[in-house]
């Protein structure tokens, strides 16, 4: 999301790199899925071990809430900045439903059992899809899945107000409603975790997650073909795609780096991810801050300092589209090299 996020400009953006407009999907579509998948699978290596060991699980728990108010505050401030207009504030996010989501989980992990956890998963996708097709929404009726006409995106604008997403003004991406089923992807990651602690042998791990992640890639798809697959709503076709995509993914990885010991490529990899969290807030926060900072423009006017560095450095020497990424991926490169040193000196910025 540092290289999605950071393009030289909105107007010179590949295709791969932009979410969909509504319904269907992009490369882009399945970052935040995959990120929340994997703060599901987490769950069972952080909290497993504990509770094997006898400490209280109501002391877990308070941890939990600890960890995901602190994300939840995080995102607020980010949407606060610099300004800190409270009566327009945007309540959800993308820090916010990561808090949310991985308290929820934290806390099924800690007091039920995988197959609870698989039915609360299905239970939480099937009365999404039931709820947006069969509860009217007033002045659009039933089953309209229209920006505005949904069932999510009117929770948002009547419980939230001038709380949601001003890019979109009638929905936001990160709602109320369409937690839920962000909640069934987590948990999903959770229950990979559980596969993956089970002991079983490498070539069983792997045949298992191969198997799963193919079956929940064909079902998404096929219920794609009556209840869209669509990121903004977190549709439940869109979370079980996305799973499967998921536990796809965590296979090659498997086989790569554990059964393989193809390694030397990780590192910059895992610099980044041990701490995502920090990196994502503070890229987000410097890319706010190069647009707030303003710079004479000669004529009377004046302009983004991010504007002017990247027309200045980038811009001269490619094409807008090429220009563009390349502004993106110098992002990534530096919030790489910042994050290295932390990995090698096994430092974890956590919440």
């Amino acid at each position: 999301m540092v290289l999605v996020n950071n393009p030289g400009t909105w107007r010179h953006v590949y295709a791969p790199l932009r979410h969909a407009d509504w319904h269907g999907w992009t490369p882009t579509d399945l970052v935040f899925p995959f990120f929340l998948f994997i703060v599901g699978t987490a769950i069972p290596f952080a909290l497993g071990p504990r509770v094997a060991r006898g400490e209280p699980r109501d002391r877990l728990a308070l941890r939990a809430v600890r960890r995901a108010a602190v994300i939840v505050a995080l995102g607020l401030l980010l949407h606060a900045l610099p300004y800190f207009e409270l009566s327009t504030i945007r309540i959800p996010g993308v820090l916010q439903r990561i808090g949310v989501c991985y308290l929820a989980v934290a806390l099924a992990f800690l007091w039920t059992g995988w197959r609870a956890q698989a039915a609360i998963a299905a239970a939480l996708l099937l009365a999404y899809w039931a709820a947006l097709a069969l509860v009217p929404v007033p002045g659009f009726g039933a089953g309209d899945l229209g920006k505005e006409g949904n069932l999510a995106a009117w929770i948002d604008r009547t419980v939230l107000g001038p709380h949601i997403w001003r890019a979109a003004r009638v929905y936001d991406p990160e709602g109320i409603l369409s937690t839920a089923p962000a909640i069934a992807t987590t948990l999903a990651g959770a229950l990979a975790g559980h596969w993956l602690r089970a002991g079983r042998t490498p070539a069983r791990l792997i045949g298992g997650l191969l198997g799963a992640g193919a079956a929940l890639v064909a079902l998404g798809l096929a219920w794609g073909e009556v209840f869209p697959i669509n990121k903004s709503l977190w549709t439940s076709p869109y979370a079980v795609f996305t799973a499967g995509a998921a536990l796809l993914a965590l296979a090659a990885c498997y086989w790569v780096v554990e059964m393989r010991r193809w390694r030397r490529w990780t590192p910059p990899f895992a610099a980044l991810g041990v701490n995502a969290l920090a990196v994502f807030f503070l890229s987000t926060l410097l890319a706010r801050l190069l647009v707030l900072i303003r710079v004479p423009a000669g004529d009377g006017r004046s302009r983004p300092l991010q504007a002017v560095l990247f027309e200045a450095a980038f811009l001269p020497w490619a094409a807008p589209e090429i220009a563009s990424l390349a502004w993106a991926c110098a992002h990534v490169l530096f919030w790489t090299a910042l994050a290295w040193p932390l990995l090698r000196r096994g430092i974890r910025l956590r919440a």
